[in-house]
């Protein structure tokens, strides 16, 4: 039997401002790109070589986010998003220092994000934080300058730290001290690991950068030590499949690790992790459990509890939308 996930509650806690923005809010910031354009530039193939070419799509994100204004434009245009698939809370992250090229300072940047999340949650009752990511090909100084604004602007929408970007492609060095830094100042943690590279990855995030929560995490799936690890230490993984299989992480769905690491009780999330990127949303992952992995609402539910559980969210924030998800589902 197919479940109808569009009307379920649902917590989203890896997804990406730039990787999400739809037709309709490209066109009001630039008229010129006509449909085929946006598929062809800010949608991924069903398969791309790997995780850098997919990522390429996000440059064509961030040129239209230069201004407070663009960048309000494109958080509301995600919170509207966000509402249709029945959304009750999200993590939406970005690096802001991707949003300077025309002048804005970095602290501009969180401030119009900050000031649009506002907007967002009052305007489409979706409850949301930020997580404000430095990149793997950043400087020791631009991690620091990131950190440093989480630290900035505890007590407003942001409510923690990432890494992101090319895995494979840079080593995790330059960014120690900015984790520790968070660590230190007891700033929220997450970071990208287990994608495009495998468990050797992640072991090395969770010793170096001691984060609570994986974006992605699927490669540790490989090591049955690392599972055995993350699922005592209650280390969750924010899962993205499509976005996985895109990346060439698997090379099908049906090989996909998520369904290993549910079983395995690792703590889990399913998530879309670029809305536009990967032209999905969590309805549609949801059902893609349903489909080839037989998961039940059951199984929805719990990863769900999970993500508000694991969520950087008040403690009264993770109540209300607990109590949502549990008479829900």
């Amino acid at each position: 039997m197919k479940t109808d996930y569009n009307k379920q509650p649902k917590v989203e806690l890896h997804l990406h401002l730039d990787c999400s923005l739809s037709y309709d809010v490209v066109k009001q910031i630039d008229p010129s790109v006509t449909l085929q354009q946006f598929q062809d530039s800010f949608i991924a193939p069903p398969k791309c070589t790997d995780l850098a070419d997919y990522i390429k799509r996000a440059i064509k994100g961030f040129e239209l986010m230069q201004t407070k204004e663009q960048l309000r434009l494109v958080t509301l245009d995600l919170f509207k998003q966000l509402k249709a698939d029945n959304v009750v809370y999200a993590e939406i992250r970005f690096a802001p220092l991707q949003h300077i090229y025309k002048g804005l300072t970095p602290i501009e940047v969180v401030e119009a994000v900050n000031k649009a999340t506002e907007e967002g949650i009052k305007t489409y009752g979706v409850e949301a934080g930020i997580i404000l990511c430095t990149l793997r090909h950043y400087s020791e100084q631009q991690s620091m300058e990131t950190v440093e604004l989480v630290k900035q602007f505890a007590g407003t929408h942001v409510v923690g730290f990432d890494i992101a970007a090319d895995e494979a492609g840079f080593p995790i060095t330059n960014h120690i001290k900015a984790f520790e830094f968070a660590n230190a100042n007891k700033l929220h943690c997450t970071a990208h690991a287990g994608e495009a590279k495998g468990a050797e990855s992640v072991w090395e995030t969770v010793k170096n950068f001691h984060p609570t929560r994986i974006g992605h995490g699927v490669r540790s799936a490989e090591d049955p030590k690392l599972l055995a690890y993350l699922k005592e230490k209650d280390i969750h993984l924010e899962v993205c499949p499509t976005s996985n299989i895109q990346t060439n992480v698997f090379d099908k769905i049906e090989n996909h690790s998520g369904d290993k690491i549910y079983k395995a009780g690792v703590s889990m999330s399913i998530n879309t992790d670029a809305r536009t990127i990967s032209n999905t949303t969590l309805a549609k992952e949801y059902a893609i459990m349903e489909k080839v992995f037989h998961w039940t609402p059951a199984q929805i539910r719990h990863c769900n509890l999970e993500a508000i559980r694991h969520s950087f969210a008040s403690d009264s924030v993770k109540q209300r939308i607990t109590e949502k998800i549990e008479k829900a589902y």
